[in-house]
């Protein structure tokens, strides 16, 4: 089979149909998905941000949105001073730094904030702000516990601001480019998808470095606490908040949400409708009580967007095969494939004609018998109806250092300035975020979730 191999141009090009005959075509097929950060933006409207939760991913955050022209840092929010005084070495002794979040809202000169704090602080701040007037990137997953996520819609709603939830594979050019081609209906009806998530380091466990000062002088424990249960001060849930189920949402919140968020790019999907999850605590037994490895399946309805399908996802925190992550989407006549940054697409057309002969039970018959059947199969179909049209296969890649989160960065400041829709708003973040979450719930019940997708609410169980 032949191989289409079509690398990503930072401006909008052309090439050969690869469509097989039948299939529908869109008016854009020989047009590849536009990389947003190729797109010249305007800087003529300054945006002032200030980061709130100073850590991994907020420097990842502040960082590629200081690559957006016109985005400036004014002020940095952390409860850990150690992060405050890294701040102001990295982004300059002049900004604001404080550990009182609500300091940041006051602030005139403020337009938009990055909440990038633990989970367990996303709705609350997220809301805050956007009472505030403050435009808000809030890291994924948007809410803690699902039943938060109305308030944070409503909110959204009610001020007119911008909210962007921050999974960036709603914005990612792969996943764009392979929703072109699922729209086309390339690979047929869709079946199953797939995706995983494996990692097999402590890092990726999520046992972070702890500073050697860390102590309730350098910390505010009890802010950081908020909501959770009150425990007396440890370094290590601080640091490695993510594996208690206090502060974070686990590998299924973390993680399955970024599979969520891909395959509703790409199917237009709101959601599914049942949600089953096994998950236990193999391997990091290091104080953590949140688990480290999660499957789940989901049954998706059928919907104007999609006919019914499912899916299945998975991430492993101590995979002896290495660890890695890849995206599939199977239809009844291909597959396609994300892995990194690029796609494969393996398509085709099933002959007209049933099969017969073979592995079949025709050799089963009186021979008489057999040769009748076989004379009228070969008068009712063409040679041409007995073969399957295989496609040549698509290879798209991005190019090398693609950054879907600046892409995302860029929807989100665009749509500040320009009132563009956001790719991902609060009720797309709750969607993702929802059967996320919602398979801890099923992994701690041992039972199928329900959920209103479209409602976004958890159906009760019947008594």
């Amino acid at each position: 089979m032949a191989t289409t191999r079509r690398k990503f141009l930072r401006t909008l090009g052309t090439s050969s149909s690869l469509l097989l005959a039948g299939l529908p075509a869109l008016a854009d097929q020989t047009q590849v998905q536009q990389l947003l950060s190729s797109v010249k933006v305007s800087a003529n409207d300054k945006v002032r941000i200030a980061l709130i939760g100073a850590g991994i991913i907020g420097h990842y955050d502040t960082e590629t949105a200081l690559k957006v022209p016109g985005v400036e840092l004014v002020a940095v929010c952390d409860l850990y001073q150690g992060r405050l005084d890294r701040a102001r070495e990295k982004w300059g002794k002049d900004i604001f730094v404080t550990r009182n979040y609500k300091e940041v809202l006051s602030r005139k000169d403020i337009d938009a904030v990055l909440v990038c704090t633990c989970d367990h602080w996303h709705d609350h701040i997220t809301i805050d702000a956007l009472k505030a007037g403050k435009h808000v990137y809030c890291e994924k997953p948007m809410v803690h516990h699902v039943d938060e996520g109305l308030a944070v819609v409503a909110a959204q709603k009610a001020s007119g601001k911008v909210l962007e939830v921050g999974s960036q594979s709603a914005s990612s050019v792969l996943f764009l480019e392979a929703a072109k081609y699922y729209k086309q209906g390339i690979i047929g009806d869709l079946a199953y998808a797939e995706a995983y998530t494996d990692r097999n380091s402590a890092n990726g466990a999520w046992q972070y470095t702890i500073p050697s000062d860390a102590s309730p002088k350098t910390i505010d424990w009890d802010m950081f606490l908020g909501d959770a249960p009150k425990v007396p001060f440890d370094p290590v849930r601080f640091f490695h908040w993510r594996n208690y189920k206090a502060y974070g949402t686990g590998v299924a919140g973390d993680l399955f949400v970024h599979n969520f968020t891909a395959l509703h790019t790409v199917t237009g999907s709101k959601g599914p409708d049942t949600i089953y999850a096994a998950g236990a605590l193999n391997y990091w037994k290091d104080g953590r009580d949140a688990y480290d490895i999660v499957s789940g399946i989901m049954r998706y309805p059928k919907t104007a967007e999609h006919n019914s399908f499912q899916f299945f996802t998975r991430v492993n925190l101590a995979d002896g095969a290495g660890g890695g992550s890849g995206n599939r989407f199977i239809g009844t006549e291909g597959v396609i494939e994300v892995k990194w940054n690029s796609i494969s697409i393996k398509h085709f057309k099933r002959p007209v004609a049933p099969g017969i002969g073979g592995y079949d039970s025709l050799e089963s018959f009186p021979k008489a018998m057999q040769e009748s059947l076989l004379a009228e199969y070969n008068a009712r179909y063409s040679a041409e109806d007995k073969k399957a049209k295989q496609g040549d296969e698509i290879i798209f890649e991005a190019p090398k250092g693609y950054d879907s989160r600046l892409d995302h960065m860029i929807n989100f400041f665009e749509a500040i300035r320009t009132n563009q829709p956001i790719l991902e708003d609060a009720s797309f973040g709750l969607r993702a975020a929802g059967p996320a979450i919602l398979c801890n719930t099923s992994v701690e019940k041992n039972a199928a979730i329900h959920w209103d997708p479209v409602a976004m609410k958890v159906i009760p169980a019947k008594a």
